[in-house]
């Protein structure tokens, strides 16, 4: 069954999607800064940027700070967003006239404006649908802008979200890490009869082993055997969308596909209904963190989560890469600063590598 002739409760469960992410889309609307009033530069379509099986449309944001070779941010849209409004009403073209970064917007050019994260060619490495195409508008920019390879990133609300878990699944050799806002696991959403809407999943029945999850991100891409994308996970614990029991589904994946404990290495909380956890190190680029907010809705990212985001992924000037604790040889112990901290005085941590 092609995309676009979907069975008719799908189109009714992404009409109830939408009802579930209103308060995101207003949220956006109200918190979101347009980069046209901060910059000459503009957000610019390119086409016939390769092979292109999800038929999807891709816009690009380089500002006009951008160095010779700059990182790239893709920024992929909810259901029934597009690539464009994505770009008006979130922070992260802002973000990149402040640090230089480039802004790949991927928009899903269906009906609906959901993007694939469910069929058997989407979970799996250039097997086809928009997760391809997404993944050849990174080589493009890569060959065409002279951005730099070793720092591309991916990010994403809802099915955006969802995306961002699928493209750092299945294309381990194109980013660095990721930033998953309200999603699910890479493989939670896959069905076989053709539908984009796997309810089970979306509602929080699919539980697996870490390592089940972890073998569903291995075996996207057989063979790989060379780094894996950090991930930053975000969502809110009253989310009717896409309940949070994928939150907890999520941090299995990814600790287990990253080769970290599941039990945290630091937590704090940055205010006074969010519960930050890093796991495998406690500094601010950690091989996971994970972002609980008490009482919060489908409504992620609010206003400052872009900047965090930015700061994970080493954007704002912090380094894009995981440097790791101090680990002692003889002892196999590690030594690390909780939170990269800079403060005198900052009791160190030691604790089993």
């Amino acid at each position: 069954m092609s995309r676009k002739s979907k069975k008719r409760s799908v189109r009714d469960v992404l009409v109830a999607l939408l009802m579930a992410i209103s308060p995101l889309i207003a949220a956006l609307g109200l918190t979101g800064t347009s980069a046209t009033t901060a910059s000459a530069a503009s957000l610019t379509e390119v086409t016939n940027f390769g092979s292109n099986p999800g038929n999807l449309r891709m816009y690009v944001y380089k500002p006009d700070s951008a160095p010779a070779r700059p990182a790239v941010l893709v920024a992929v849209h909810y259901c029934t967003g597009t690539g464009p409004t994505f770009y008006s009403n979130t922070e992260f073209a802002r973000l990149a006239d402040q640090h230089g970064f480039i802004v790949v917007y991927p928009d899903a050019n269906v009906s609906g404006q959901c993007f694939d994260v469910s069929s058997p060619q989407a979970l799996k490495h250039d097997g086809g649908s928009d997760p391809t195409s997404i993944a050849q508008m990174v080589r493009y920019t890569v060959q065409n802008m002279n951005a730099d390879a070793g720092r591309v990133y991916v990010t994403g609300a809802s099915s955006g979200a969802m995306t961002t878990n699928v493209m750092l699944g299945a294309y381990p050799d194109l980013f660095k890490a990721g930033a998953a806002f309200s999603g699910v696991p890479f493989g939670c959403f896959a069905t076989t009869d053709g539908s984009g809407w796997n309810s089970d999943c979306a509602t929080g029945k699919i539980s697996k082993t870490p390592q089940e999850w972890g073998d569903l991100v291995r075996n996207a891409y057989p063979g790989y055997t060379g780094p894996r994308p950090r991930m930053q996970l975000w969502h809110g614990t009253e989310d009717d969308a896409l309940y949070y029991a994928n939150f907890g589904e999520e941090i299995k994946q990814w600790t287990n596909v990253l080769g970290v404990s599941q039990t945290p290495v630091f937590t704090d909380s940055p205010q006074s209904n969010w519960t930050r956890t890093r796991y495998g190190s406690a500094g601010a680029q950690a091989p996971v963190e994970a972002n609980s907010f008490q009482g919060v809705g489908h409504s992620l990212p609010e206003s400052g989560m872009a900047a965090r985001a930015i700061a994970f992924f080493g954007l704002d000037g912090s380094g894009g890469t995981t440097t790791g604790p101090v680990r002692a040889t003889g002892s196999g112990k590690c030594l690390d600063v909780p939170g990269f901290s800079q403060t005198n005085g900052t009791q160190t941590q030691i604790w089993d590598c």
